[in-house]
């Protein structure tokens, strides 16, 4: 069986040269990129389909166009996955339920690698939060608490691409965590609930004891859950 041969646009062939070029070390993270017409003589392409290229790596953030300086390699990465995930989870209309499994496989995993890694000073961040959200029964105050709590077990797992997924669904995750703890804290002793797991978490991470950290927080993401399947 013959298959069909597939034509690349020119534009897209400058694109993975590029990429090829960042993945062989020749570019690194806030290096300056040739000039267009130094791009043109290397890769024997025109103007037009190099300046479509830099313009197409520009509006996913692999690149920054620098008035005046030039292009360079983009130094704010993570928000690169951003926007286009963004748009495709809100065409998506994902459900509660897949929701929580994407919480339970990119969360439980953080705190695991986490139990391994944390130092004293993200150790000594996760406490003051703690305390801060048994100390709080304010409803926003708790939510940001929370989220906040989330990100520096993210930062303590010490993997730049698990914490780069984190920022990119965020836009998603944190706008259901938002509405499951808005009618979680609805029940005052619920508040009461979320500080001790939240506590029971942190415990577990201050003994590195990875099977009490993954345990945690598993309780933890099926108590929201329960409050997020019943959003409408």
């Amino acid at each position: 069986m013959v298959n069909k041969i597939k034509v690349t646009k020119v534009y897209k062939q400058v694109i993975q040269q590029i990429k090829n070029m960042i993945s062989d070390g020749t570019l690194k993270i806030g290096d300056k990129l040739p000039s267009e017409r130094e791009l043109v003589e290397k890769l024997k392409v025109s103007r037009s389909s190099i300046r479509e290229a830099l313009r197409s790596m520009e509006n996913i953030g692999l690149i920054e166009c620098r008035q005046g300086e030039g292009n360079f390699i983009g130094t704010n990465t993570e928000n690169s996955l951003y926007e286009p995930l963004s748009i495709m989870f809100l065409l998506q209309k994902n459900t509660s339920q897949e929701i929580f499994e994407l919480r339970m496989a990119i969360e439980v995993e953080t705190v695991e690698l986490a139990s391994k890694k944390i130092n004293s000073q993200e150790l000594q961040e996760l406490k003051l939060l703690v305390i801060k959200m048994k100390e709080t029964y304010d409803r926003n105050l708790s939510i940001s608490l929370d989220k906040e709590f989330h990100y520096k077990i993210a930062q303590a797992a010490h993997n730049i691409l698990i914490l780069n997924m984190m920022n990119a669904v965020s836009s998603l995750v944190d706008e259901y965590r938002k509405d499951a703890l808005i009618k979680i804290v609805e029940i005052k002793e619920n508040t009461k609930v979320l500080g001790l797991q939240h506590e029971n978490i942190y415990n577990a991470l201050s003994e590195n004891n990875l099977e009490d950290s993954v345990k945690a927080m598993k309780v933890h993401i099926n108590f929201s859950n329960e409050y997020m399947t019943n959003i409408k």
